[in-house]
């Protein structure tokens, strides 16, 4: 059912310093910055060889990534995307097997325009998974 890693998400306090430590010391193209309102947040790709890294930063009061950098002021790991053939099928399974999918189980659309869920983190090692169709 997975496919390959599409990215690894970042939570940060300020987009802009995040962006700076990748652009100036490690020497990566970053994009420019995109604003995902239905989301709330404001993100911006890390590009690698062989995947992505996603910084967000909280666009809004409301924004789940707030939530995350009350807890974590200084930021973290947010959450890891996998690709999958088909979003509604992959949906389907993981919930046969028990898995939560976050808000009304119905796919979104993602920063790069292509539907996406989420999964609970506490059926997932601990960690919140996004799944994106590839």
């Amino acid at each position: 059912m997975l496919g390959r890693l599409n990215h690894v998400a970042i939570a940060v306090p300020d987009l802009e310093a995040g962006c700076r430590v990748y652009k100036s010391m490690l020497g990566a193209t970053v994009s420019e910055p995109q604003a995902e309102p239905d989301h709330g947040v404001t993100v911006v790709f890390v590009e690698l060889p062989n995947t992505k890294v996603e910084l967000l930063e909280p666009l809004g009061e409301n924004s789940p990534i707030q939530a995350f950098l009350d807890k974590s002021p200084a930021g973290g790991i947010h959450h890891v995307c996998y690709e999958v053939d088909d979003i509604i099928a992959a949906r389907d399974h993981l919930k046969q097997e028990g898995a939560r999918v976050l808000g009304d189980g119905e796919p979104k659309t993602g920063a790069h325009g292509k539907p996406v869920l989420f999964l609970h983190p506490k059926d997932f090692c601990g960690t919140l998974v996004e799944l994106e169709q590839a």
